[in-house]
C-alpha cells in the first residue's frame, strides 16, 4: 500500500511521507503506525554501525585461528570490545605480534570473505566484510605485544584509570610500553629504547597479568575492564572467580514444535545430551502467546506426559524438565490455571503483549506475577532486541527486590538479540542475593548453543558460579524448584 497509493520505494521516501504526515491519513494506519515507522527508521540509523556480539564473533573467531597459524605471527588475539564480550560490536580489532609483517597483512586482506579493503599500510590493514562489519589489523614487535593488547582491549575509562595509576608511581603507561615518566622523549620514544634494550624491566613483562602486577594489582579479566571498580577491586584481591561456559549443566528456557520451536522434543534432547549436559528444561509459550501457537492447558499436561514418557525411556541419561513460558497478562495475572502450573517442575513468566504500557503500570504488572506462587523464574525482564528494539519502560531495581522477596530467579536470557537482564545490572543485583539463570531461549537445537554468550553477559556483570542457577547439580537444581514453591 505505502508503494501502490505514495510511490514510497525507499527508507528516505519512507521518512519523507511520515514527516509529512502522508502515512497516517492511509486506512489501517494512522499516527500511531507512523510514529512506529519514524522510531524505527531512527532506530536503523543509530543501530547501524553496530553488530550484535555473537555474529561478530562468529567472523572474527575463524580469522584469529587462521591469523594464529600463520609462521611469522608468534602471537595474535582480537582486541576492542569483542574482547571484552560488549553485547553490540562497533568492528573486529586484531592485534599480532611478528617481526616479518607483509605476509600477515596480504593474508589478512584476501580472506574470500573479504568485499572492500579500506586501508592498507606496512603494519596496519582494514577491511569490510559483507554486512558493513570492519575489522582493523594491527602488527606490533613481539615485545610490545602485551602493552598493545590491554591498550586496544580496555574502555577508555578503564585506560584512563590505569594510566592515572602508574603516574602516581612515577610510571608512564601506553600502547608502546610502561616506562619511567620522568625525563625527556615520549612515552613512544622511551619504551622503544626500553624494549631494544635486553633485560630492560619493560622488556620482561610478556603478560597481562605481569603487566598489572607491575602496578600492584591483581590481573582483570578482559570483560571488567570498563572503568566500573574493577581496579579497586583488583588491588584490594577483592575481584570474583567469574563463571565459566564450563560450569553450565542444563538450561530451562526453550522452545519445541508444540509452540514456535522448529525442533522436537526428541531432537532437543540429543542435542542438549551432546553438550554434555544433565538436565535440559523445556518451556514452550502459553496459550495467550498465540502467534506462537501457545499451549493451552490440556496440550500443556499432554506434553508433561510426553517428557514424564521420555524420561522413563532414557533411564541414566540426560533428565527432562517439564515447565513452560507462562504469559503475563497486562493486568499481571498468568495466562494458565494455578493447577496446570502446579503439575510442572518450574514456571517461567513474560511478556509478550502491551509493551506500550507506563513504567509504573508495567513494574506492578510484573511484581504480581513474580509474587503468583508458581512463578520460578521472569523471562527477559525489559524484553528488548538489542540494534531493533528498545526495552519497555520498567523500574529494574523494584523488580529486582521483588525477585529477592519472593525467591524467584531473574533470567539472563542468552539469545544474542536480548541478552536480559542486561549485565549492568547484575553485580548489585547478585549481592542482594538474586539468583541468576541462564537461559538460550533456543527456538531450535543450534539456539542452545547460545548459552555461551550468556555466560559472557554474565561475566560482564560480575557473576561467579555460585549465583548462576544452572551451574548446579540436577539433584541441587530439582531441590532449589521444589523449595521455591511457595
Amino acid at each position: 500500500m505505502l508503494h501502490e497509493q505514495l510511490g514510497i520505494s525507499s527508507i528516505a521516501g519512507l521518512a519523507q511521507a511520515c514527516g509529512e504526515g502522508r502515512v497516517a491519513v492511509l486506512a489501517g494506519f494512522g499516527e500511531k503506525t507512523q510514529e512506529k515507522l519514524l522510531a524505527g527508521i531512527r532506530n536503523r540509523e543509530a543501530y547501524a554501525r553496530r553488530h550484535l556480539w555473537w555474529d561478530a564473533f562468529s567472523v572474527a573467531e575463524p580469522i584469529l585461528q587462521g591469523l594464529r597459524a600463520l609462521p611469522q605471527v608468534r602471537r595474535a588475539e582480537h582486541a576492542g570490545s569483542l574482547r571484552r564480550k560488549l553485547e553490540t560490536v562497533g568492528d573486529l580489532d586484531f592485534l599480532v605480534a611478528a617481526e616479518e609483517w607483509a605476509p600477515v597483512v596480504d593474508w589478512f586482506i584476501t580472506r574470500p570473505e573479504v568485499e572492500e579493503v579500506t586501508a592498507k599500510g606496512e603494519t596496519k590493514a582494514s577491511v569490510r566484510f559483507a554486512g558493513g562489519l570492519q575489522a582493523d589489523l594491527r602488527i606490533v614487535p613481539p615485545a610490545q605485544f602485551v602493552f598493545a593488547l590491554h591498550h586496544f582491549t580496555g574502555a577508555k575509562e578503564h585506560n584512563v584509570q590505569l594510566r592515572q595509576r602508574a603516574l602516581a608511581r612515577g610510571l608512564s603507561l601506553s600502547e608502546w610500553g610502561l616506562v619511567p615518566s620522568g625525563g625527556e622523549g615520549t612515552a613512544k620514544a622511551k619504551a622503544g629504547a626500553l624494549l631494544g634494550t635486553a633485560g630492560a624491566a619493560a622488556g620482561t613483562i610478556r603478560t597481562e597479568a605481569e603487566l598489572f602486577a607491575a602496578l600492584d594489582l591483581h590481573e582483570i579479566p578482559p570483560e571488567l575492564r570498563e572503568g566500573l571498580g574493577e581496579i579497586e577491586a583488583a588491588e584490594q584481591d577483592a575481584l570474583p572467580r567469574l563463571v565459566e561456559a564450563d560450569d553450565i549443566r542444563g538450561v530451562f528456557h526453550n522452545h519445541t514444535t508444540a509452540s514456535d520451536g522448529r525442533n522436537t522434543l526428541g531432537e532437543m534432547v540429543a542435542a542438549a545430551q551432546a553438550l554434555g549436559w544433565e538436565y535440559l528444561g523445556i518451556a514452550d509459550h502459553s496459550k495467550a502467546s498465540f502467534q506462537a501457537n501457545g499451549l493451552n492447558e490440556a496440550r500443556l499436561r499432554a506434553q508433561v506426559a510426553e517428557i514424564a514418557a521420555l524420561n522413563q525411556s532414557r533411564r541414566g541419561q540426560i533428565r527432562v524438565l517439564a515447565g513452560v513460558e507462562c504469559d503475563i497478562l497486562p493486568d499481571g495475572r498468568l495466562d494458565l490455571d494455578e493447577e496446570a502450573l502446579r503439575a510442572l517442575d518450574y514456571v517461567v513468566v513474560s511478556v509478550h503483549s502491551a509493551f506500550s504500557q507506563s513504567e509504573a503500570e508495567m513494574t506492578a504488572r510484573i511484581i504480581r506475577a513474580i509474587e503468583h506462587p508458581c512463578a520460578t523464574m521472569l523471562g527477559h525482564l525489559t524484553g528488548r532486541l538489542l540494534l531493533k528494539r528498545e526495552g519497555y519502560p520498567v523500574d529494574v531495581a523494584k523488580v529486582i527486590d521483588a525477585a529477592v522477596a519472593n525467591r524467584v530467579a531473574i533470567e539472563l536470557n542468552a539469545c544474542p538479540q536480548r541478552l536480559d537482564m542486561d549485565w549492568r545490572h547484575w553485580q548489585a543485583a547478585a549481592a542482594k542475593g538474586l539468583v541468576c539463570v541462564i537461559n538460550p531461549d533456543a527456538h531450535d537445537t543450534a539456539g542452545l548453543e547460545y548459552y555461551r554468550a550468556g555466560v559472557a553477559a554474565a561475566r560482564k556483570g560480575w557473576l561467579t558460579k555460585e549465583q548462576v542457577l544452572n551451574t548446579r547439580s540436577l539433584a541441587e537444581v530439582r531441590h532449589y524448584l521444589q523449595a521455591c514453591r511457595r
